[in-house]
């Protein structure tokens, strides 16, 4: 069951929302909660519901366990870490590396096929920031295996972030206020991911896949170029707009949780890119990762190897393709590249600055997108020398309608290119709350329910992670 669906909109969130302030004792309402996450996670694959079950038991007894000991908390933590991770790579990753062992064997291990559970990078990266958090001391382990069940598996943030870690939700566990301007305001952001979702996520989607499954010798450089951008609106949209709601909801039930993105592509580097970009992800490997192999603190080479090491990882969590992994490694050179003194070179000349981040991201997204490396090696070429590659039996509007156009035009303004211009305006601070807003809002719920009615194409790209 993903957000952006009818059955969610009109069946799903409106009796989990009375049946929560039904109840008046925040215990009651945690396992009304905490019962309704494990439904809503079950729905899809009701099978992986043991491995949930299994996770958060092991989970909250080697917590316990840790606080009570100090001679064997490290080796309980070690174990517990490789666990975790043991589990997550035998679902997420174990035909990928058979298949590498495949090639460089020479043998031939049969793949096992396993579905990949939903959510499972998000739940496992949340379960491990608890553990380790609670080994440093931070906080107390969570007596209350209710509570700790509800914050690995509450709905709104289980399937696709942002990554929560305990600390930030500890105490809204046994005390949130929930107030009416609260929950406006999580409709009201709810509202805004919907539409980035299915008004402007789902319509460039279209587009993208049909420029994807041109033969190549279709494939002009303008239809490279076209799907290159398309798809760098088309995820920002769809993965922000997805936080957005998950933000929304969690607002609606008295949660707060951390913003996941900041007009990232209004960056001028490669690091800050990743400042703004999936902020719960890029904060959660720089905390219990790039920091804990000494970050940049014993010198420069040491530097290096850490970021080629974060974002090795950063690749992989994404999937277990070469070409995500690629990708990871691609972002950890230009950040190698900024720290060698690039970016003293680009904080001279702001937009060079932002050309150069937007081209960077922007060719990273044909690699993160593309089904093999030959593909995006096909589309990279096509960019690179558009002038040579004009011949095709398509004609644009037939891949790129005009309502796609519009649509692409609007999402350039709406991924802070308006905001920047306006930014000493303090627009969206007045319209805040107004009339005018609630309008806007209403407006696009209605356009969002028409849009799914009407059109069952409703891709997630982050479900698979």
């Amino acid at each position: 069951m993903v957000f952006s669906s009818l059955l969610f909109i009109w069946i799903f969130l409106p009796i989990v929302f009375i049946g929560y302030y039904i109840f008046s004792d925040i215990q009651y309402r945690n396992v009304f909660l905490l019962i309704c996450s494990l439904l809503f996670y079950a729905w899809g694959e009701p099978v992986y519901i043991l491995l949930m079950f299994f996770s958060i038991l092991m989970n909250w007894g080697i917590g316990i366990c840790i606080e009570k000991t100090d001679r064997l908390k490290k080796h309980l933590i070690v174990f517990d870490i490789l666990l975790n991770i043991g589990l997550l790579g035998y679902f997420k990753y174990l035909d990928f590396f058979i298949e590498i062992i495949n090639k460089l064997v020479g043998i031939q291990i049969d793949f096992k096929k396993i579905p990949l559970p939903i959510g499972i990078s998000f739940f496992t990266f949340q379960i491990m920031s608890y553990m380790i958090d609670l080994y440093k001391g931070e906080y107390k382990a969570q007596k209350n295996i209710l509570n700790l069940a509800l914050y690995i598996s509450f709905f709104p943030q289980l399937i696709a972030g942002p990554i929560v870690k305990y600390r930030d939700i500890e105490k809204q566990l046994n005390n949130r206020i929930c107030t009416a301007e609260k929950i406006a305001e999580g409709i009201r952001r709810f509202g805004y991911g919907f539409g980035k979702k299915v008004l402007i996520s789902n319509v460039l989607a279209q587009s993208v896949d049909r420029i994807y499954a041109l033969d190549y010798e279709n494939l002009t450089g303008l239809f490279a170029w076209t799907a290159a951008v398309l798809y760098m609106m088309q995820i920002y949209y769809d993965f922000s707009g997805y936080s957005d709601m998950a933000i929304g909801l969690g607002k609606m039930f008295g949660f707060e949780f951390q913003e996941n993105f900041a007009y990232p592509y209004l960056s001028v580097s490669i690091q800050e890119f990743w400042r703004r970009w999936h902020i719960s992800l890029s904060t959660w490997f720089k905390e219990y990762l790039y920091i804990p192999l000494g970050g940049n603190r014993k010198g420069k080479i040491r530097t290096y190897m850490n970021l080629v090491i974060v974002f090795f990882a950063t690749g992989l969590w994404h999937g277990a393709s070469i070409n995500f992994v690629l990708w990871g490694m691609y972002h950890g050179f230009f950040q190698i590249i900024e720290r060698l003194g690039w970016k003293e070179v680009l904080k001279k000349q702001k937009f060079l600055a932002w050309v150069y981040t937007f081209m960077v991201v922007n060719f990273g997204w044909v690699l993160f997108r593309a089904e093999s490396l030959h593909q995006a090696g096909v589309f990279a070429k096509r960019m690179l020398a558009p002038w040579k590659y004009t011949d095709s039996v398509f004609r644009f509007p037939m891949l790129v309608g005009n309502k796609t156009i519009a649509i692409a035009a609007l999402s350039v303004l709406g991924c802070g290119v308006f905001q920047w211009l306006f930014r000493h305006k303090k627009i969206a601070e007045r319209m805040k709350g107004s009339g005018i807003e609630a309008l806007y809002c209403m407006a696009v719920f209605l356009l969002c329910i028409a849009a799914l009615a009407s059109n069952t194409y409703n891709p997630f790209i982050y479900f698979r992670f």
